[in-house]
């Protein structure tokens, strides 16, 4: 009796016990491809077929009837879509973040905008092709298409880290009404500044006759890119661009011409033009690591910070301690912590 009675005392315990934690239900990632009309006479040679990888919440198959705000999230430079899922788990996060209430269930896109010098810079190029247009209005009508979104502004946000941090910034000043809310992770190039435009390997850039000339130099390749986007020159030279530099007679000579397409095109530059279209947002985001590998972000950031607030834009701005690929993916992350949060409040489910 005494031996029935213990039993019965641990089995009442136990009972009482909670039940062990579960893993948050699983989103599938779907991986589709969006030939586009508008890249398809790009002068650079640029692949029109782009890889667009799409995050659906768990129960999408199940509720046939229910349609999801969208969230497009714009990769970095030398980044993609799949790297995005596959080696940063953005899609693991998601679930997480949605099963513990950091944000609703949404659908998010992420398109794969890696180019032959491994970034659009998300502008229109007369060299590239229009992605911009590509991004803010050709992808948003594939996607509308094919998967049951709300199809309306008050239902969209952009987001973006580095490269598609300032693709965040750039595209919800220059497509008014198109997105709800922004936020830019760490985003690059937000103000003209010195490393930026005057990169010590800009010789490599300058000498170089052909990609593989360029010898997989990471500023090299940024500055060919960086010029393919904002200053481009088709079917001249190389690389269809005018590089800031040049060979001279004797030595290196700047283009000014160039410094001043490449800073009229940062987003600090095209802010006193664009007020309105900011003004349409329901919320506006950015952030920065303190050390941040890349000098100019959080000299740049804060240059924003103080124009906006000059202006009288309603925005938050926030520096924290981390580096430039620190503290973004994860539960103690930015996106988890921050960037959901903001899009929970402001997006319209």
């Amino acid at each position: 009796m005494r031996i029935l009675a213990s039993l019965l005392l641990v089995l009442a315990l136990l009972w009482r016990l909670p039940a062990t934690a579960q893993a948050p239900a699983s989103g599938r990632v779907v991986v589709t491809y969006l030939d586009s009309k508008l890249l398809r006479d790009n002068l650079g040679g640029e692949n029109p077929r782009r890889r667009v990888s799409v995050y659906l919440p768990a129960g999408y198959d199940a509720n046939a009837g229910q349609r999801y705000p969208v969230l497009y999230y714009l990769h970095g430079f030398s980044w993609s879509d799949s790297l995005l899922f596959h080696a940063d788990g953005l899609g693991t996060l998601l679930d997480q973040a949605i099963a513990e209430g950091q944000i609703r269930p949404l659908i998010v896109v992420a398109p794969n905008e890696q180019t032959l010098f491994q970034g659009s810079f998300y502008t229109n190029s007369a060299t590239n092709g229009p992605w911009a247009d590509f991004t803010a209005k050709e992808l948003v009508s594939f996607v509308d298409k094919n998967f049951r979104t709300l199809a309306r502004p008050s239902s969209r946000g952009l987001a973006g880290h580095s490269m598609g941090g300032n693709g965040t910034l750039r595209l919800a000043m220059e497509y008014p009404g198109a997105y709800a809310a922004a936020y830019a992770l760490s985003p690059g190039f937000v103000a003209p500044h010195p490393e930026w435009m005057a990169a010590r390997t800009s010789d490599l850039a300058s000498r170089a006759t052909s990609r593989a000339a360029l010898k997989n130099d990471f500023n090299a390749i940024r500055i060919v890119a960086t010029a393919r986007a904002f200053s481009p020159a088709p079917g001249k030279g190389a690389f269809g661009a005018a590089l800031p530099r040049f060979f001279g007679p004797d030595s290196l000579a700047r283009r000014d011409a160039v410094l001043a397409q490449w800073g009229a095109a940062s987003p600090l530059a095209l802010l006193p033009t664009h007020l309105a279209s900011l003004r349409l947002l329901r919320g506006l985001a950015f952030d920065w690591g303190e050390q941040d590998q890349f000098r100019h972000i959080p000299a740049a950031c804060r240059m924003l910070d103080v124009q906006l607030s000059a202006y009288g834009i309603p925005h938050s701005a926030e520096s924290y301690e981390g580096n430039h690929g620190s503290r973004i993916m994860g539960r103690d992350g930015r996106i988890y912590q921050k960037l959901l949060p903001f899009f929970n409040q402001h997006l319209q489910f």
